[in-house]
C-alpha cells in the first residue's frame, strides 16, 4: 500500500537527546545537535516467530569470515529450530557461523532459579554449548535485585558489504513456543503455559528487521552492555559455580565498531530503552541512575494522540499505564484506544489474581472516562484455544509505531533492561496496523489475493477499525454463548471486560503485584514525584 509520507517534524514526536535524560550513554553521539534518531532506514515488520526465525536463519547463514554477530536474549533454547529442519537449531546456526570465521558474541540473561518458574538451566546450556563451539556467549546477571535483562535483539555487520547489515529488534526470544505463524497451531517445540493454552500454546509476536544507519545504534546498545566492567554476577557463589563449569566470565574485546551502514530507505528510527537504578553505587556506566526513555517516549507520543492508539501487549498493567491515557481521552473526544492482550494470564493461582489486578488498575479509569472509546480484546485460534499475545506493539495515529521488548507496565518502564525501535512513518505505521487487523479479522487470504488496501478498506479510518473489531468480537462471543452452533463466524477476537475481583482479592493481590510482578526500579526521588 502506498501513501503520501506525513510531513512531520521528528522532534515533535520523538525524544530529543535532552529528553532521553541519560548523559552517560553514547547512543546519540553520532547524531547532530539534539537529534536522537536516525534517518534513511528501511524497517520491515516480521509478524510471528516463524517469519522472524526464517529471516534470521537466512541472514546468519549468509555471514562470511570477518563478519560480526551480536545478540542478546532473555530466554534461549539451544535446540530451537529456526526453520523446523534438522540443522537449523540455534546452537548449530550460530556455531557454524563461528566456524566460518564470523565473530559471534552474545549476552544471555542468567535467569533466576528454575524452581521459581524461570529457565536458568536452559539459558546456561545455551551459553555453555555456544562456548564449546568457540563463540563467546556469556551469562549476564548485571541487573537490579529481582530484575532481568529482557532485551531481545541481534545485529549482523558485514565487513565487506555494509549495505547488507541488519538488526533484528522486538519481543521474540530464541526459545521454544515462539515459532508459530498466522494459523496459530503453536510451535512444534512447545513449552507449557497454563492449561487453557493447551499442549502447543499458540503464540502471537512481532519483531522488526532494520537496515540502514540505525543498525549502528542497535550495535551501540550491545557494546555499552558488553563493555560494562562490572562482574557478570555480583553473587560469589554464582561466580564459583561458573568457574567449576569452566564458563567464560570475562568478555573479550570486540572488533572496532564500523561506521554506520549506508541509507537503505526513508524510515526515521529511534531506539528507546529502559535500564534500572541499580542502587548501592553499582550503576551502569552508560546509564547512571538508569534510563527510562521507553516511558518518556510513550508519554511524548501519546500526548499527541488524536484519533487512535492501537496496542498489542503481553500485560498492560498498572495505574501508571492507565493514567497516561486518561487525560488524553478526556481532552480528545474523538480519540479511541484498542488493546489486544492475552485472553488469560500465563500464570495460575494467586499469581493470576495479581496479574488481573494489574490489568484492572490500568483499564478501570480509562473505561470510566471513555467507556465507548476504549476496547480490550483477546485472541483465539479457529479451534477456540486462546492465543498468547506476547507482542509489544504500539501505533499512534498511524504516525508513530513502536516494536520492542517492553510491555506497558512499570516493570518494563523502570526495572528491567528493555529495547524498543520506534518508526516515524505514516505508510509504515498504517500498513502495520492493517496487517495485524487483517489477521485478527481472518482476511489474510484476501490480502494475498487483492492487496492490503482493497481488503482492509473498511478499517483504514480509525473509527471504522474500532467498530469492525467490536462487531467481529460480538459475533464470535455470541456464537460461543449460543453453544457454538452453526458455522463459526470469521475472526479471532474475543471481547475482554474489566477483571471482576473482590475487594479482598484486590487488597491481598496488591502485595505480590507491586513487589514481584510490577516493581519500581526508579531512583527514590523520581519515584516520590511519580516522574520518569
Amino acid at each position: 500500500m502506498r501513501h503520501a509520507r506525513s510531513m512531520v517534524d521528528p522532534a515533535d514526536w520523538l525524544l530529543t537527546r535532552a529528553e532521553r535524560a541519560n548523559p552517560d550513554t553514547r547512543i546519540d553521539d553520532r547524531h547532530d545537535g539534539e537529534r536522537a534518531w536516525s534517518e534513511g532506514n528501511l524497517v520491515r515488520p516480521l509478524i510471528h516467530g516463524a517469519a522472524y526465525f526464517k529471516a534470521l536463519y537466512d541472514a546468519l547463514e549468509a555471514t562470511e569470515e570477518g563478519d560480526l554477530v551480536l545478540l542478546t536474549d532473555w530466554q534461549g533454547d539451544a535446540d530451537e529450530r529456526l526453520t523446523g529442519e534438522p540443522g537449523s537449531e540455534v546452537v548449530e546456526v550460530l556455531g557454524r557461523a563461528h566456524e566460518r570465521g564470523v565473530a559471534v558474541h552474545g549476552l544471555v540473561w542468567r535467569s533466576h532459579f528454575d524452581q521459581t518458574g524461570f529457565f536458568a538451566k536452559e539459558n546456561r546450556h545455551l551459553g555453555e554449548q555456544l562456548q564449546q563451539r568457540g563463540a563467546e556467549v556469556l551469562l549476564d546477571m548485571r541487573v537490579r535485585a529481582g530484575g532481568s535483562h529482557h532485551q531481545k535483539f541481534l545485529v549482523i555487520r558485514h565487513h565487506e558489504d555494509p549495505s547488507r547489515d541488519v538488526a533484528f529488534v522486538g519481543g521474540i526470544d530464541l526459545a521454544h513456543n515462539r515459532r508459530d505463524d498466522a494459523d496459530h497451531h503453536g510451535d512444534p517445540q512447545p513449552q507449557p503455559l497454563t492449561k487453557e493454552y493447551g499442549d502447543n500454546p499458540p503464540w502471537h509476536d512481532v519483531q522488526v528487521a532494520i537496515q540502514g544507519p540505525a543498525v549502528h545504534d542497535v550495535e551501540t546498545v550491545f557494546r555499552e552492555r558488553w563493555d560494562d566492567p562490572a562482574p557478570l554476577s555480583r553473587a560469589p557463589w554464582r561466580r564459583l559455580a561458573d568457574r567449576l563449569r569452566g564458563l567464560d566470565e570475562s568478555p573479550d574485546g570486540l572488533p572496532d565498531q564500523l561506521p554506520p551502514p549506508p541509507p537503505a530507505g526513508e524510515h526515521v528510527v529511534q531506539l528507546l530503552r529502559t535500564y534500572p537504578d541499580l542502587r548501592f553505587g553499582a550503576d551502569y556506566p552508560f546509564a547512571n541512575g538508569g534510563e527510562r526513555s521507553v516511558a518518556r517516549g510513550y508519554d511524548k507520543a501519546l500526548r499527541r494522540a488524536e484519533r487512535l492508539v492501537y496496542i498489542e501487549d503481553q500485560y498492560f498493567w498498572g495505574r501508571d499505564v492507565g493514567d497516561l491515557f486518561v487525560e488524553r481521552l478526556r481532552d480528545q473526544p474523538e480519540l479511541r484506544v484498542v488493546l489486544v492482550i492475552p485472553l488469560v494470564p500465563d500464570l495460575d493461582g494467586p499469581n493470576r489474581v495479581a496479574q488481573l489486578l494489574g490489568r484492572r488498575r490500568a483499564l478501570r479509569r480509562m473505561m470510566e472516562v471513555a467507556p465507548d472509546r476504549v476496547a480490550a480484546y483477546g485472541l483465539e485460534n479457529h479451534a477456540g484455544t486462546p492465543v498468547y499475545v506476547h507482542a509489544k506493539v504500539c501505533i499512534v495515529d498511524d504516525t508513530w509505531a513502536s516494536t520492542g521488548s517492553d510491555n506497558f507496565s512499570r516493570r518494563s518502564w523502570t526495572h528491567d533492561s528493555e529495547l524498543t525501535a520506534v518508526v516515524l512513518d505514516a505508510a509504515y505505521a498504517r500498513d502495520l496496523r492493517l496487517t495485524l487487523a487483517a489477521e485478527h479479522l481472518d482476511r489474510l487470504d484476501g490480502v494475498a489475493a487483492d492487496g492490503l488496501e482493497q481488503t482492509m478498506a473498511d478499517c483504514v479510518e480509525p473509527v471504522d477499525l474500532f467498530e469492525a473489531y467490536a462487531a467481529h468480537a460480538a459475533r464470535l462471543d455470541d456464537w460461543h454463548d449460543g453453544g457454538r452452533r452453526g458455522e463459526r463466524p470469521p475472526g479471532r477476537l474475543r471481547r475482554l471486560r474489566l477483571p471482576d475481583l473482590t475487594q479482598r482479592q484486590r487488597k491481598w493481590a496488591a502485595v505480590p503485584l507491586d513487589l514481584l510482578h510490577d516493581p519500581d526500579g526508579r531512583p527514590p526521588g523520581l519515584r516520590k514525584r511519580s516522574r520518569y
